[in-house]
């Protein structure tokens, strides 16, 4: 007997031995077929990137997944308490795998077995950051043999904390949320220190099965799983029971997250996605994480979008009606039908359904009730104008535009301001009758020191039309791009009384061509004039007669140097602006005006972070050290930064332009806005036919540029240009802009002098003249005068030899 169980035992401890050399070998078997576990210490999760403006608010984010990246130690304890307890409680202790969970698994399991019930699993935390970046999704033992492998490698690889990161940062959760941060915003619209306890109970319920416990389809097995993790948080001695009891008595609480703040620039955004593309690649834009703070304002941004909609609309109604968006189908939902295409309309603009029209008013339902459109904001909708821009008769009344059962556009009456006549004064319930315009246009806006883009618009809506007619729309800029001819001239001696004959000109295009031969927008002459003049009244024949003097390359260099076409043909028509370049190079030409000729790069982006917080991209590349003060500020002197801007031309020059672009508002083609109040200076340009219109203007600290047009090139209208399609706008926009900030002057460079002329002949005068102007001359320059008055000694250079450059003719 005894040999016998001696025998027994023998037999048993080789088959022992048998089996678990069997075990190692398969285990070593799997262990040669399982990916690079070390990879992991260099993995960083996909990351959205996000744009904000220059005061903070969400502008856009750029992503793949959803997620934020978050370290544990910046997570509420509360939180990971609640993953732990809904997860892997044993997490702390267990070296990869919970041999004592595995084992309660497997007793459920075949207690469950014929029941239907879905083996439940006994993973832990680690099994699960394995599976989630190593492994997949399939059920296989063999699959959860090589995921306990690699897991008890993990452990030995990573930090506990390291594993956690990984995996509060990786898991789904629903909703289009990777990562508890993603979550927590997308669920109820918090970050992760702002969230209670029964908000955080809830995100740890869901990693499991999010589809199953889904806030709104699935309330009621949603609040359970959440109690189920409140009360294990309990047991597990993280809360108490009354905090327990009190969170489970609330409701979810869902809100839909708020996403971005109220601006919205879509063509700007678009504008840095395309730079950070450029700059870093898809892939890091769209999974790194990046933080970029834009230089947008979103003041400016929010005036901008509305200046360049209702200028647009203004223009667009002077064309005529086209009719209605479409007429109602009684069969189907009215409220319905007005929704789908109220959707598509930009703020303020609504569908709304023509219930009854009479002669001096129309009924209509918008937005759930009754408002009517009276005849004086509606008597603009006669027919189009012909194809020779002829205006047909107005309108006299509401039943020759409007019947029943049409779906029109509305919008308040402060939205359509052009229609608010002297006197006239809306009702609470009036609405103005509106269309969607045929027009496009944009308008950009510019800090003209720094080059920072403060606003940008690139059409009346992203959603219909992407196309950026600010970055991407190459057109004519007319006589928007006379002032870089007048510059290179006033670089070369001449003065802003230099006379240039007004006359006739035909030049010889070569054999079988016809003479070219410029006219001015009145088709009249009116012989010598002054340089003042011819810029303030936008001369052609001048013009033409100054590129000639001062040589097509000097222009050719000038619109090269200032950015504005660096291939400008050699052309004399190129000197009225028959050259093509964008609204946004125009611009910040302009703008390198009015900061006394510095060169500026126009920049979308202040600062580039990584998902580390280390600055990558900066635009101000000026060392400032000084600017670090490292025990605080203690009245010290304010720092003095290196001036790195390239100098363009004679500040002398530029303030000169800048004071005969201000004579463009106060006696010339932008005498429209000489009511402003305001500092300003700019030029309206117009091309042939009208097919373009331009105006670029600046105050001393800001500059805006505005561009209207078809987008396949077509007449805007027989008597429309820069001065009634886009100085408008532009107007609006710098009333609204500049509201509340001071008055001052243009900035004025040492050396010139200020001396009252005649704004139309030159000749000095006195200051008390009704036609004078304080013009600005150089050292050595001087006014032709018919009255004996010496200059002011007030240092400038001058002399009695002192005369100005040659009258052209």
């Amino acid at each position: 007997m005894v040999k016998i169980l001696f025998r027994l035992f023998f037999v048993t401890l080789f088959m022992g031995l048998l089996a678990f050399t069997g075990v190692l070998w398969v285990f070593w078997k799997w262990g040669q077929d399982l990916p690079p576990y070390h990879q992991l210490s260099r993995y960083e999760p996909p990351v959205a990137s996000r744009v904000h403006a220059g005061d903070g608010a969400l502008l856009a984010e750029f992503a793949t997944q959803k997620r934020l990246f978050v370290p544990v130690k910046a997570m509420p304890p509360q939180l990971v308490h609640a993953f732990l307890s809904a997860e892997d409680k044993a997490f702390f202790q267990h070296p990869g795998v919970d041999l004592v969970a595995l084992a309660r698994a497997v007793v459920t399991n075949i207690a469950a077995m014929g029941t239907g019930k879905r083996p439940i699993g006994a993973s832990t935390i680690t099994q699960q950051v394995a599976k989630n970046f190593l492994l997949t999704n399939e059920l296989s033992i063999d699959r959860k043999i090589k995921e306990a492998i690699l897991a008890i490698r993990m452990e030995r690889a990573f930090s506990k904390e390291q594993i956690l990161a990984l995996y509060l940062n990786e898991i789904y959760l629903g909703y289009g949320s990777y990562g508890v941060a993603a979550a927590a915003l997308n669920y109820f619209d918090k970050a992760l220190d702002k969230l209670d306890l029964h908000e955080v109970a809830y995100l740890a319920a869901l990693p499991k099965a999010p589809s199953n416990y889904h806030p709104q389809r699935r309330t009621k097995a949603a609040i359970g799983r959440r109690n189920w993790v409140l009360k294990q948080m309990q047991e597990n001695g993280y809360i108490t029971a009354a905090a327990a009891a009190d969170a489970k008595a609330r409701p979810l609480g869902i809100r839909p997250p708020s996403g971005f703040d109220e601006t919205s620039a879509p063509y700007f955004t678009e504008e840095i996605r395309r730079l950070l593309i450029g700059e870093f690649g898809s892939d890091t834009l769209y999974e790194g994480g990046l933080s970029v703070r834009s230089t947008l304002d979103s003041s400016l941004q929010q005036k901008a979008e509305r200046a360049l909609r209702e200028g647009l609309e203004a223009l667009d109604r002077r064309q005529g009606w086209r009719g209605p968006l479409a007429r109602i189908d009684q069969n189907a939902d009215i409220d319905a039908q007005l929704a789908e295409y109220t959707k598509n309309l930009p703020d303020l603009r609504y569908a709304a359904l023509v219930t009854a029209v009479e002669k001096t008013k129309a009924q209509i339902y918008v937005n759930g009730q009754t408002a009517t459109i009276p005849f004086e904001l509606a008597k603009w909708a006669y027919p189009p104008r012909d194809p020779d821009g002829v205006r047909p008769q107005p309108i006299t009344a509401l039943t020759q535009a409007l019947f029943v059962d049409d779906i029109v556009i509305v919008q308040p009456p402060t939205e359509a301001k052009d229609l608010l006549k002297e006197g006239y004064q809306p009702q609470p319930n009036d609405f103005a009758l509106g269309q969607r315009p045929d027009v496009e246009g944009a308008i950009v806006v510019l800090d003209p020191h720094t080059g920072r883009m403060l606003a940008l618009v690139g059409g009346y809506d992203y959603r219909t039309s992407e196309f950026n007619r600010a970055t991407q729309a190459r057109r004519q800029p007319g006589s928007a791009f006379k002032p870089f001819v007048y510059l290179a001239a006033l670089d070369k001696g001449y003065s802003p009384t230099t006379q240039i004959l007004d006359a006739p000109l035909a030049l010889d295009q070569g054999k079988g061509k016809p003479k070219w031969k410029p006219a001015n927008y009145t088709r009249k002459f009116y012989g010598p004039s002054i340089m003042r003049v011819g810029i303030e009244k936008s001369r052609n024949l001048m013009t033409a007669r100054l590129a000639m003097a001062i040589g097509m390359p000097a222009v050719q260099d000038y619109a090269a140097k200032f950015g504005i076409d660096a291939d400008l043909p050699p052309y004399l028509s190129m000197s009225l602006g028959a050259g093509e370049t964008t609204l946004l190079r125009l611009t910040a030409a302009y703008g390198q005006l009015v900061n006394g000729g510095r060169k500026i790069d126009v920049s979308l982006i202040d600062r580039i972070q990584d998902r580390y917080g280390r600055t990558i991209l900066r635009h101000d590349k000026r060392d400032c050290t000084a600017c670090v003060a490292g025990e605080g500020w203690q009245a010290q002197p304010i720092p003095e930064l290196a001036e790195t801007r390239l100098q363009l031309t004679d500040p002398a020059s530029a303030y000169q332009m800048v004071s005969m672009l201000k004579g463009v508002i106060s006696r010339g083609t932008g005498k429209r806005i000489a009511d402003s109040g305001l500092v300003l200076a700019g030029k309206t340009g117009t091309t042939n036919d009208n097919t373009n219109a331009w105006f670029i203007g600046f105050s001393p600290d800001l500059v805006a540029g505005v561009y209207v047009g078809y987008d396949v090139p077509r007449p805007l209208g027989k008597i429309e240009g820069g001065s009634t399609a886009a100085l408008p706008i532009f107007k609006d926009f710098m009333m609204d802009a500049l509201a509340n900030a001071p008055t001052i002057p243009f900035r004025r460079p040492g050396g010139i002098s200020l001396v009252p002329v005649h704004a139309e002949t030159g000749e000095r005068v006195r200051h008390d003249d009704k036609m004078a102007v304080l013009e600005v001359f150089k050292p050595g320059q001087r006014p032709k005068s018919g009255i004996l008055i010496d200059l002011p000694d007030d240092g400038a250079a001058s002399s009695a030899s002192a005369v100005d450059a040659p009258a052209l003719y």
